[in-house]
């Protein structure tokens, strides 16, 4: 082609005429994918290869069948899940294999779906909806588990302004469209048999997915440029988040010793009010305990009691306490005034699977000892609760409950001005590992911005950290197996994003389109292009494999 000539393709290409690796390449292709995406997320955080691992996924699958598809997407969710869920060892190492394992299986059988819609014009679309339709199926079903949506890993990147336009659903599909184009550049490039080869006839061919690279990128970057809804002079209040820490050892139950982090705790919090009456610290509106603060119910405990009535009445505000309610068995976060006690609670209502219930339990019981561990199932909470401090209206979820999209909107369209996270990362870190700390902290950045709204994260031994509506680092413990006192003053906002109005159905609308594009996948016929010879021969294919 001469640079006189129009390009003959205008829209990615439907096969055939798509080349293939090999298929030792494409496996390897696809487990560099899955490593490359894994490290978009913490603890490694290099949020750009969260477009470039889906792109690697697209090259694996190009001009397979669906057989090899399903290894292909095998091979990518083993080097993505396994690195990815690594801090769950510290609960059981079956634990965690057996987590990846379920997840990645999911995965593959999900990727014959990306497979079929690379038989369709203007593929990259379908392929980014189809990421949007594969964390909407793991964030549901068997049991719900949202760690490792593409969204997630963009906290602090210039695309993650997208989250309060569409929520993260929205922010994934830009994510996995940028990826999705860069695969079309590459994949052309194949077609062509080199760049240079295809720079020499004119590079006609590289103008169209070159062109949608950029603009794609540029369309998610400019995440950054969004303006920030107008809010004017709102309120702000000080708050507090108390890391009373834990003690650090190889056993869950004494790290988790029930007084000892009760105590740890309360002597932060009375740290704070001599802080405060000293002037160095100013007087919070607002204290925020982490999830777990004391795993002996304050009602059937006299001592817990005390020694939280205590703290209350040190920093004479109220404060936020996680807790462990009995009969039945209850994670809550308890409301506590000064001379009252508690006097209001919000229980969790989705609770981790395998953690603080168990699935199949007369059958799991019999292979493991997951059961002991977690003896009784805790009762799931029904509402969300916006609990009042003074101008505070403080919306609570706690812990796993940061990654669902749900029960964060529920808080604010319920008339929360300010959000916490109660969190006890200690059970995940007992080795040192940061990973499932900095994941969920990167969760609850992104969810500022979706929902304009400050952050409080509070955990037992870190990272705590308040975090601004922008979804910047304010305040932070700066890591964990310490005590920490962190306090900021917080705006107070009240108005809506797009996002939170828009509820689910941007998600509900990407998934249908993606389903509607599935389904004219499986009924296209793909036929030979006589404009386009399929040159998968002399472009490295493997048409002898008996895995095709």
């Amino acid at each position: 082609m001469t640079s006189l000539e129009a390009p003959r393709v205008l829209l990615p290409r439907p096969e055939p005429g798509i080349p293939r690796l090999r298929t030792r390449w494409a496996v390897v292709t696809a487990l560099a994918g899955g490593a490359a995406l894994a490290a978009a997320f913490p603890p490694a955080g290099v949020w750009p290869l969260a477009a470039v691992g889906p792109a690697l996924l697209v090259l694996a699958l190009s001009g397979r069948g669906l057989r090899a598809s399903f290894l292909i997407g095998l091979a990518f969710g083993v080097t993505f899940f396994l690195p990815l869920l690594a801090w769950v060892i510290n609960v059981a190492w079956y634990a965690w294999l057996a987590l990846s394992i379920a997840e990645t299986v999911i995965f593959a059988v999900l990727a014959i779906g990306q497979r079929l819609l690379l038989r369709l014009p203007g593929w990259p679309a379908a392929v980014a909806g189809w990421w949007v339709a594969v964390e909407g199926v793991r964030d549901r079903w068997p049991w719900g588990f949202p760690w490792g949506r593409l969204a997630m890993s963009q906290a602090g990147a210039p695309t993650a302004g997208w989250a309060a336009i569409g929520g993260a659903s929205l922010l994934t599909f830009l994510v996995a469209l940028a990826g999705a184009t860069l695969a079309w550049l590459l994949l052309t490039v194949l077609r062509a048999g080199g760049v240079r080869r295809e720079i020499a006839r004119g590079g006609g061919s590289l103008r169209y997915p070159a062109l949608a690279l950029a603009a794609t990128a540029g369309l998610a970057l400019a995440g950054a440029a969004l303006p920030a809804d107008p809010v004017g002079k709102v309120p702000t209040a000080v708050v507090a988040a108390i890391q009373g820490n834990v003690p650090r050892a190889r056993s869950l139950s004494a790290q988790l010793d029930d007084t000892t982090v009760t105590q740890n705790h309360a002597a932060a919090t009375i740290q704070l009010a001599r802080q405060v009456a000293s002037g160095r610290m100013a007087a919070p509106d607002l204290v925020i305990w982490p999830e777990n603060s004391t795993s002996l119910d304050p009602r059937l405990y006299p001592p817990i009691h005390q020694e939280i009535s205590a703290a209350v009445a040190a920093i004479g505000r109220p404060v936020l306490v996680g807790a462990v309610l009995e009969n039945p068995v209850r994670n809550a976060g308890q409301l506590w005034l000064p001379g009252k006690g508690p006097v209001a609670e919000y229980v969790k209502r989705r609770l981790v699977p395998f953690g603080e219930y168990i699935p199949f339990r007369s059958i799991v019981s019999k292979i493991t000892s997951l059961t002991q561990l977690q003896p009784v199932d805790f009762t799931p909470g029904h509402t969300n609760v916006v609990f009042r401090a003074g101008a505070i209206r403080l919306g609570d979820v706690i812990c796993y409950e940061i990654g669902f999209d749900d029960l964060v909107r529920s808080d604010v369209t319920g008339g929360a001005n300010l959000l916490a996270m109660q969190t006890n990362d200690a059970t995940f870190e007992r080795d040192g590992q940061a990973g499932e700390t900095e994941q969920q902290l990167a969760m609850a950045r992104v969810r500022a911005v979706e929902q304009d709204r400050a952050v409080i994260v509070a955990s037992t031994t870190g990272v705590s950290a308040i975090i601004a509506p922008n979804g910047g680092i304010m305040a932070s413990s700066g890591g964990t197996w310490r005590q920490a006192i962190l306090e900021a003053r917080v705006p107070l906002i009240t108005h809506r994003t797009l996002a939170a109005d828009a509820g689910p159905w941007p998600e509900y609308v990407l998934i249908m389109l993606t389903v509607l594009a599935l389904v004219a996948a499986v009924i296209r016929r793909p036929r030979p292009d006589p404009a386009q010879p399929d040159i998968s021969a002399d472009t490295a294919t493997d048409l002898g494999s008996p895995i095709n």
